[in-house]
């Protein structure tokens, strides 16, 4: 490789590695910590920065710290359907399991700006006699239902199951569990239902190990990093 390639699969490298921090950072974070986190001196990220900001990937807003940009969110709108089809095999046996609603959450910006809880596959279990209709493209805030909360306890290191009630909708009941270990990817896995119909104790590990088993298959089809 020659050292004129060799620089600009490095520079390129660092711009990924910047996308990835700033994406779990929902703050932002400043030129310094930037700089540090990348092991970078403070010139080197500014024109990172520079290219990036003509791109609308990154952003910088009060106190001139460095956000994700909206110019992420069609790459991101396109990548969905991908995520969506390869779990949906693995939350068909989840419903059909505990025998209630499955679904797979995103979190992606809203367009008010605040992230959101996005539900961009669900599979309705198919020997039952009453379940949730959940649709697809469903939004909520992140701090109600266990979706979201699934997503904002991952954000605090929590890896475990989340179960919420009434939250969504008046006598439902709901299980998520955060999608660890996928570069860029903030989601989780969820089950829904009406009243007392899923058992935590029960369903809870199922939840996690499917969250896992997606987050595994989609790291291998797609390649991308497990952090």
């Amino acid at each position: 490789m020659s050292a004129v390639s060799a620089e600009t699969a490095q520079t390129l490298d660092r711009g990924l590695r910047l996308l990835s921090i700033l994406a779990g950072e929902e703050r932002g974070l400043s030129v310094t910590e930037l700089a540090t986190r990348l092991a970078v001196s403070r010139p080197a990220v500014y024109r990172l920065l520079a290219t990036l900001e003509q791109h609308a990937l990154v952003s910088r807003g009060p106190g001139r710290l460095t956000r994700l940009g909206l110019g992420l969110l069609p790459l991101a709108r396109a990548v969905t359907p991908f995520v969506g089809e390869v779990a949906m095999p693995l939350l068909r046996r989840l419903a059909e399991d505990a025998a209630a609603t499955a679904h797979l959450t995103v979190a992606e910006p809203g367009p008010g700006g605040a992230t959101e809880a996005v539900a961009v596959a669900v599979v309705e279990p198919s020997h039952t006699n009453m379940h949730v209709a959940y649709r697809i493209g469903t939004r909520h805030s992140l701090e109600r239902g266990a979706a979201g909360r699934a997503i904002l306890a991952a954000r605090n290191g929590g890896g475990d199951f989340v179960v919420t009630e009434g939250e969504l909708q008046a006598g439902a009941t709901g299980i998520a569990a955060p999608v660890l270990g996928v570069a860029g990817l903030e989601a989780s896995v969820g089950l829904i239902a009406i009243g007392s119909g899923l058992d935590p104790v029960r369903v809870g590990p199922q939840v996690v190990a499917t969250a896992a088993a997606i987050a595994a298959a989609v790291a291998a089809i797609s390649g991308l990093p497990r952090p």
